[in-house]
Parts: C-alpha cells; sequence; structure tokens
C-alpha cells in the first residue's frame, strides 16, 4: 500500500523535475546564445553603458595631417564615469574630414579608422601589446596638408554660400584638402552632457543650412561647363575632331523631337575651334558635338572617369557620380554639356582634372597616409594604385593644352606669380559655380574641384577659391 503511494507521488515529481530539467537547458542555451553571438549586438547598443564607459576608459588614437597637425585627439576628464573626451583642435575647419565621436554614434574618419584608434584591430593589437605591452590606439595620419586645408576651408567661408572644395594630388591620389560648408563644430557632439547632446544634435539635423552633409562627397552637382572635359575627350577619341578643328556654334541649337533650344551664352562665333569653344561658354557648340558623337560614345567616355562606378571608398564613402545610362538625342545633347540626368561630386569635378594631369591615368583618391603606434612604429602605409585609365596620353595632352590655352576675351590662368594653371571656364548663367584645374600647367602638383551652390554674383569667387588652394598647395 505505501509502496503504490510512493509510486503515485514520484510520478508528479519526476514531471516536475523533467520540467526543471528542460527549461535549465532552455536557460543554458539562450546565455550561451547571448554570449556567443549576441554580445556584438548588446556591445553596440548606445543604451548599454558599460560599452561606454569601456569606451572612454582609454585614450584613442590622435588622427594627424600629413604635416603633422593633430585634428583629433583624446584628453583626461575632471570627473565622471568617462575617463578620457574626444577634443577636436580646429573644429569646423575639418569637421568634413574628421567627423566626429558622441556617445551615439561616430562619423568620418573617426568612424571608419575606429578599430585603429581604439586599439580593436587585431595588427594594432599584437603589435602595441609587443611593443608597449598594452592595448593601445594607433595614430592615423593623413594625406591632407594643413595649409591647403586652410585654404579651401577659409574660402567656402568668405565666399559665404553652401559649396565643397576638393584638392587632389594627380601622381598618387592623395587627398590634399577636403571642405564642406556651412561646417558645424565636433567638439559640441564630443559632450557627455546627454541633454545638450541631444539638442545639439537636433538643431543640426533640422537646420536648412544641413551642416552634417558632407558636400565633398556626398552631395551631386550638374557639372555644367566641367563635364566639357569628358566631352572634348570623347569628340578627340573619335578621331573626327582636333583641338584646332572648326565646329558649329550657332546662337542657339533646338533639340531634336522638342520645341526647347539650347542657347549661346556667349561664344562670340559661329564658328569657333575646338579649343575656343572650350575655353568660351560655348553650350551650343558642345551640346551639337553630343549630338553627332552619340549617346554611346558619351557614355563610354563618363564612364572612364568614374561616372556610374558607383561608391568610391577614400575610405570615406563618396556618393557615385552619374551619367544617363540611355538617352534620346535630345538628352543627349543635354548631357554633354553637363546637363539632363548627368551629376556629379565635387570630388569627382577634382577627378576630371587629376585624370588630364596624370597623361591619361586617374589614380585611385586615398585620405589615409599611414597608422603608426605611439612609438612611431608603422603598422599599415598607403601604396598610391591607379583607378582608371580613362584616355591615352596623346589625348590627355591636348585636353591639359586646351585647359591652359588663355580665354581670348579677357580671363587668366595665372595661379600665383610664375605658375600657369590649366581649368576650365565658369559660366556666370549656371545655377551652381563649379572650376576644375590643375597646377602648375607643365608639371602638375595639384589638381582642384570647387563647386559653390547657387552664387548668384558670387559666381567668380569659385575661380578665386580655386587658385587660393592651387597657391597654398604650391607653396
Amino acid at each position: 500500500m505505501a509502496g503504490s503511494r510512493a509510486r503515485w507521488i514520484n510520478v508528479p515529481l519526476a514531471r516536475v523535475a523533467m520540467l526543471c530539467a528542460v527549461m535549465l537547458f532552455v536557460l543554458l542555451a539562450h546565455i550561451t546564445l547571448v554570449q556567443s553571438f549576441g554580445s556584438r549586438v548588446l556591445d553596440a547598443d548606445p543604451r548599454n553603458e558599460r560599452t561606454l564607459i569601456l569606451r572612454y576608459a582609454h585614450p584613442r588614437g590622435d588622427i594627424r595631417t600629413y604635416d603633422g597637425t593633430t585634428i583629433a585627439t583624446s584628453r583626461p576628464t575632471t570627473g565622471g564615469p568617462y575617463r578620457y573626451q574626444r577634443v577636436y583642435p580646429f573644429g569646423e575647419r575639418y569637421a568634413a574630414v574628421t567627423g566626429h565621436v558622441s556617445l551615439r554614434r561616430a562619423t568620418g574618419v573617426e568612424q571608419t579608422q575606429e578599430a585603429v584608434l581604439t586599439g580593436d584591430d587585431p595588427r594594432v593589437k599584437v603589435r602595441s601589446m609587443v611593443s608597449a605591452g598594452s592595448g593601445a590606439g594607433a595614430h592615423v595620419r593623413l594625406t591632407i596638408r594643413d595649409r591647403v586645408q586652410r585654404a579651401a576651408h577659409d574660402g567656402l567661408a568668405a565666399a559665404g554660400v553652401p559649396g565643397a572644395a576638393v584638392a587632389i594630388h594627380p601622381a598618387t591620389g592623395a587627398v590634399l584638402a577636403l571642405a564642406s560648408h556651412p561646417t558645424y563644430d565636433p567638439n559640441a557632439l564630443a559632450t557627455f552632457d546627454r541633454l545638450r547632446l541631444a539638442l545639439t544634435s537636433r538643431r543640426l539635423r533640422e537646420s536648412p543650412d544641413r551642416p552634417l552633409l558632407n558636400r565633398a562627397l556626398n552631395r551631386l552637382y550638374p557639372p555644367g561647363a566641367t563635364f566639357k572635359l569628358v566631352t572634348a575627350a570623347a569628340a578627340l577619341a573619335s578621331g573626327e575632331y582636333t583641338p584646332t578643328a572648326l565646329v558649329d556654334a550657332p546662337p542657339r541649337l533646338r533639340l531634336p523631337g522638342s520645341s526647347a533650344y539650347v542657347r549661346d551664352t556667349g561664344c562670340g562665333s559661329a564658328h569657333p575651334t575646338l579649343v575656343y569653344a572650350f575655353q568660351s561658354p560655348c553650350d551650343t557648340a558642345f551640346a551639337g558635338i553630343g549630338l553627332r558623337l552619340g549617346h554611346d560614345l558619351l557614355r563610354d567616355q563618363a564612364e572612364a572617369f568614374g561616372f556610374n562606378a558607383g561608391v568610391l571608398r577614400i575610405p570615406l564613402a563618396a556618393t557615385g557620380s552619374r551619367y544617363p545610362v540611355t538617352a534620346d538625342r535630345s538628352q543627349t545633347a543635354l548631357a554633354a554639356i553637363g546637363r539632363y540626368e548627368t551629376l556629379a561630386t565635387p570630388l569627382m569635378v577634382a577627378m576630371l582634372s587629376a585624370a588630364v594631369a596624370n597623361d591619361g591615368v586617374l589614380m585611385r583618391p586615398y585620405l589615409v597616409e599611414d597608422v603608426r603606434l605611439p612609438d612611431r612604429s608603422v603598422v599599415s602605409r598607403a601604396a598610391p594604385a591607379p583607378y582608371r585609365t580613362v584616355m591615352s596620353p596623346a589625348l590627355a595632352r591636348y585636353l591639359a593644352a586646351m585647359m591652359a590655352t588663355t580665354p581670348r576675351r579677357g580671363g587668366t590662368r595665372s595661379a600665383a606669380p610664375g605658375v600657369r594653371a590649366a581649368m576650365t571656364s565658369v559660366p556666370l548663367t549656371e545655377d551652381h559655380a563649379l572650376v576644375t584645374a590643375f597646377a602648375p600647367a607643365g608639371a602638375p602638383e595639384v589638381a582642384v574641384g570647387v563647386v559653390l551652390e547657387r552664387p548668384g554674383p558670387q559666381a567668380t569667387a569659385v575661380t578665386t577659391i580655386a587658385r587660393s588652394i592651387i597657391q597654398a598647395a604650391l607653396s
């Protein structure tokens, strides 16, 4: 009797024990999954205070210019849970390059070089522990020259309208300057005051000036007159044109199948040479060249320069410049003069000249020169590499000569005393003012792209900014 009662009691106990065993197994399995696969998600959660405390427990590596100017560094705090705070000594001047580190996120070089700056990169961690006995972060040296960056930033600020400027070394692809205006102060977002951070972030996001937008890399503009380089390259490559060939430049050109016209904005001749049309606001001439060459030929040449190539990482992500994949004859004529759906970033505007200046070979743009440990030992170093073969050397020399030719009706190609520059003309009737140039004309050391948004009477400032950047790069 007692035995049967014991068996009757053991059945529920066995079931409870089984249930507890299953629950324990599920709990252990869940913990294992969280620790094995969910830790990265939890670590990346901005609400994870432990991760934030660890993030600011050690100084990040410095970000420096090529010539040694420190533009981002870490300084000890006076109290609180965070031991180090990020500081940007030149704030607005370098915001488009450095980006910022805040309690919420990182942008710019701070984001793309996060692993090496914090010391989490395996190469940095191992070499740092071997040489210094700690996992300190590495310093990142950029290709940016402080003098050139200052000229770009100050020039855009003086113009007083939104815009961007990029300078590239044609032979290597090293980015010498990258500026966007309006800009912002990264120090305002590096605060540990959460309320102040929220208010500042909201103010910057909602500002109609869009200071957080990196116009140099992520804003697309109709390239206008700067696209003459592409159309002229296609024309010369076709064999149907030479620099001295006469081209038609009527006062107005009717677009095929349309009642709309392209109007001559001041060519001054009905049959100028190609080189004269190139250095004058001869929209009808280049629209006519586009009609004669056809869409496919123009598209192929544009894509040789890098249009339609998608995102380009330098390592900051640059939005891809665009040329219409398909177009009718009317649209082709407009695309040939940098209109219709043709769009380019200021980086691409600089790359147009860089390709011509480097005998037709466009080098891959890059922003990080090297990564070094605090003891100055090099972890990694940039290796310049070709990005695209845009045209033959002979064709590049033709275009370089056309860019260096002084316009017959006023203007100058002088970038500095004794230094001759090669640049495109800047029609004052466009919504945006753009210029692409390189210098010296005979032995190029810098290629520049500058854009000003709807500058009105300030349009001529675009060439002033370009010359200032060139002077700074050559001084």
